[in-house]
Order: C-alpha cells, then sequence, then structure tokens
C-alpha cells in the first residue's frame, strides 16, 4: 500500500515537473541521434519525439511545442528535403510563431538555407554541438517569450487606450485622471510639456470629452507661422485689409465657434497680438483685421507650451495677466523617459500601424531593439520614437527590428545609461557588431581583432542577442 502511494506520487511529481518544462519536439529517422539529444536536453526540456513526418505533425498537434528540432531528410524520402519541407510549412501553417530548427547534414547547406527563407528559425549542421545547440535552444525559447508579451501588448493596446492615448505607467493615469476631470468645465487649461510629448492629443482628447466635442476642434501653432501673418490667421481679415488680401478671410478663432481652439506654443505669441488675445478672453469679441464691427466668439480655449513662461514673463516677453487669463489649469504631459513601462506598449501600437505601410505585418522588435529603446532617453519623445520605428519598418532585413534598424547605437544608448554597468554593456554590444560587420560575420576575425577567444565571443553573441552569421562554421 505505502509502495503504491509512493509510485503514485512519483508520478504525480514527474507529471508536474514535465508541466513546467518547456516543450521541444525533436523529429529525426535517425533513432540514435533522436536518443542522443533527448537525454542530452531532457533535464531542462519536455523532449517530444518523432521520427517521420506523419509521427511529427501529430505529435505537434496534440502538444503544441513552442520550439521544433527537424531533420529535413525523413522517410520515405531521407535522401532530399521534400518531407522536411512540408513538415516545415504545414508547422508555421498551423502556428506561425514556432521556432523551427533545422537540423541537417553538411552537404545539404542549401536547403537548410532555403528553409530559413521560408520561416524557419536557425539551423545547425550535423553532427550537433549540444552546446551550441543550447544557446540556440534558450535564444529561442527567449524570443517566443518576448513575442507572447508583444501579443500580449496588442490586447493592451485595446484595453489601455484613452482617447487615442496609450500608458499603462503612473505618471500617464495621472494626466488621464486629470483630463476627465477638465473636460467637464469650461475653463481655459494650459498644457505643459516637452516637444513630441503629445500635447495636441491630449487637447483633443479633452475636447472629446466635452460637451463641446460636436463642435469643431481647431488647432493653430504659433511659432510656426510669420509673425506678420499670424494676426489675419487668428482674427481674420476684411476685404482689402493689406495687400493681397483679395478677400474676406475667415480667421482660426471665429473657425472654432461652439468649440475648442487649441493654441500651440503659445509662448511664441508676439506681443502685440497677446494684448489682442487677452481683449478677446476677457469680452468675448474679436475684430477682424481691417474691421470694425465686433464680433461674438463662443469658445473653450486650450494652450500648450515647451516654454518656460515664468522666465518668459521675468523677461518681459509674456504677459503676467494673459498667462493667469490660460493657466486657469496646468496639465504637465511627463515626457517618455519618465513613463516607465510605456515604452513597449507605445512602440508595438507605433510598429502595428506603421507596418501597414510596408505591407509585412510579421514585423516584430529583436531583444536588443526593446532593450535599446527602454534605456534610450528619447530627447524627441513620442515624436522621435514614431519617426525611429517608421525608418526601422522600411529598412529592416526579414521580420524582425534590431536596435540598428532604429538607429540606436553606442553614442545613443550607452551614454545614456544611468550607470557604469549599463555604459560598459552597450560599450561592448557596440564593439562585437562594429567588428562582426567590418569583417562581414566571420567571427574568427572579428574575436581575434578583438583580442578574445571564440567561445568568448560566443557568449558575448548571446549574451546582446546577436544571431550567428549563416556563413560561420560550427565553433570549435
Amino acid at each position: 500500500m505505502v509502495a503504491a502511494l509512493l509510485r503514485r506520487a512519483s508520478v504525480v511529481n514527474d507529471s508536474e515537473t514535465s508541466l513546467m518544462k518547456r516543450k521541444l519536439l525533436i523529429i529525426d529517422d535517425e533513432e540514435e541521434i533522436r536518443s542522443q539529444m533527448k537525454w542530452g536536453l531532457l533535464e531542462e526540456y519536455d523532449v517530444l519525439l518523432a521520427e517521420d513526418r506523419p509521427s511529427g505533425l501529430a505529435t505537434f498537434q496534440a502538444h503544441n511545442p513552442e520550439v521544433v528540432l527537424l531533420d529535413l531528410g525523413l522517410p520515405p524520402s531521407p535522401g532530399d528535403s521534400s518531407e522536411g519541407m512540408a513538415v516545415l510549412n504545414e508547422v508555421l501553417r498551423v502556428n506561425p510563431s514556432t521556432k523551427v530548427i533545422i537540423v541537417s547534414g553538411q552537404s545539404d547547406r542549401a536547403n537548410a538555407l532555403r528553409a530559413v527563407s521560408e520561416g524557419a528559425y536557425d539551423f545547425l549542421s550535423k553532427p550537433v554541438q549540444m552546446d551550441e545547440l543550447n544557446v540556440i535552444l534558450r535564444r529561442a525559447y527567449y524570443l517566443t517569450g518576448l513575442e507572447r508579451e508583444h501579443r500580449s501588448l496588442q490586447q493592451q493596446v485595446k484595453s489601455d487606450s484613452f482617447q487615442g492615448m496609450l500608458g499603462t505607467s503612473p505618471a500617464m493615469q495621472e494626466v488621464f485622471n486629470a483630463i476627465r476631470k477638465v473636460a467637464g468645465t469650461e475653463v481655459p487649461v494650459l498644457i505643459l510639456g516637452e516637444s513630441g510629448t503629445g500635447k495636441e492629443r491630449a487637447a483633443q482628447a479633452i475636447h472629446n470629452l466635452s460637451k463641446r466635442k460636436d463642435g469643431p476642434f481647431v488647432a493653430i501653432n504659433c511659432g510656426a507661422i510669420p509673425e506678420n501673418l499670424l494676426e489675419s490667421e487668428l482674427f481674420g481679415n476684411e476685404k482689402g485689409a493689406f495687400t493681397g488680401a483679395t478677400t474676406q478671410r475667415i480667421g482660426k478663432v471665429e473657425t472654432a465657434q461652439g468649440g475648442t481652439l487649441f493654441l500651440d506654443e503659445i509662448g511664441e505669441l508676439p506681443q502685440p497680438l497677446q494684448v489682442k488675445f487677452l481683449r478677446f478672453l476677457q469680452e468675448r469679441v474679436i475684430q477682424r483685421v481691417g474691421g470694425r464691427k465686433d464680433i461674438p466668439v463662443d469658445i473653450r480655449l486650450i494652450a500648450a507650451t515647451n516654454a518656460d513662461l515664468a522666465k518668459a514673463m521675468a523677461e518681459g516677453k509674456f504677459r503676467e495677466d494673459l498667462f493667469f487669463r490660460l493657466a486657469v489649469v496646468k496639465m504637465k504631459l511627463p515626457p517618455l523617459r519618465e513613463r516607465f513601462g510605456d515604452i513597449p506598449l507605445l512602440a508595438q501600437a507605433v510598429l502595428k500601424r506603421f507596418s501597414s505601410e510596408t505591407g509585412n505585418d510579421k514585423l516584430k522588435f529583436s531583444a536588443s531593439a526593446v532593450r535599446a529603446m527602454e534605456q534610450y532617453h528619447w530627447p524627441g519623445n513620442i515624436r522621435e520614437l514614431e519617426n525611429r520605428i517608421r525608418r526601422a519598418a522600411i529598412m529592416a532585413e526579414g521580420n524582425r527590428i534590431n536596435d540598428h534598424d532604429l538607429e540606436l547605437t553606442l553614442t545613443d544608448v550607452a551614454l545614456s545609461g544611468t550607470t557604469l554597468k549599463e555604459a560598459r554593456e552597450a560599450l561592448e554590444k557596440d564593439f562585437i557588431n562594429r567588428s562582426l560587420t567590418r569583417h562581414k560575420g566571420n567571427i574568427s576575425a572579428a574575436a581575434a581583432e578583438l583580442g578574445i577567444s571564440r567561445p568568448t565571443f560566443y557568449e558575448l553573441m548571446d549574451k546582446f542577442g546577436f544571431r550567428k552569421p549563416d556563413s560561420e562554421a560550427t565553433p570549435a
């Protein structure tokens, strides 16, 4: 009785241990190779075995492993790659995120490369070196975890979107709460924040949640229009008011009637227009340039700036009475570097939007790209993030975007690190990449140039997420 209970407990424990391990399917027609790899990997993985296409696909369907080791030469045609390629295509059809690692002989290298071009994750040459296999497997499983997080982030994009704005960080949740509170009022709002933090989008969100949502939302950048044209742009003009005024023109203030007027870069408003705008805020009437008639206008005003208005007021460049009229409620948008945890979420949403421009909806970020984005200080904030990802989506080779596609290298990332360890690691990574590039993927030459051994070079490649060049032979 006791022995039976112990056997049962052992079975349960083995089952629980198996459930905790990551599933790995090995499809190979040689029993000796299957057994060797199984015993070499059993401690870390839940190893599943198959010897041909039918048994391989049946096992894959039953267990859905994240990684598959696949021999291309399978019965009944072990002399060619037809059966193995059929398995690869069916596996990726059922689950495109599966990482299929091709195991082939040196003579079948061309077919292995063809398999990689058709979606295989990587390939190894026989006889398999277990150290090299373990490195590739760990990287494959790490990537599947990263992709799982990305899919989760895509779901979060749907649930965490607030009026077109994304963010789960405490800093952005405070902004969302402030928007909800001020949206139901009519008070003027002054939005502060660095360039590229999304000030216009926040203003649009306030408008969308207000009772004026059915009215127009009119935006104007006070710093983008020449001073001699800005008054006419804001307040309109009558026919003949100045040279070239051949018709009556309605200004932005009037156009916003019944809705919201958003004045971006309000700190750039020239002093004569500051006086005229103050009069409008006090009396709620305007006069077009060249006109004498008072025109009542009912709008909600939101202004924004990245300038230091306190300094501008101290220097006499911005009127204090206008500032206090505009800043009944002040709202500060955090820079991207202070939005902890938001960067992967934003990057994934931006990539999804821009990947449609390239026609490649399979684009994903590599682990090195995600690390680089999280370490970078983003002086241009969300606007810079969007621009870098748009470029990367166009320039990336294959379906993976790395840190170099984003142009986030040593000078961008390493020097923005906050600790000596971060800077040192970024420097090592950049040296590895530059050396590989100079020597066109020749690891022996790159390692010799840096004065390190090939095993050390491989360790650094694994550490920083570099993929082994296809042209490089198996390391000794």
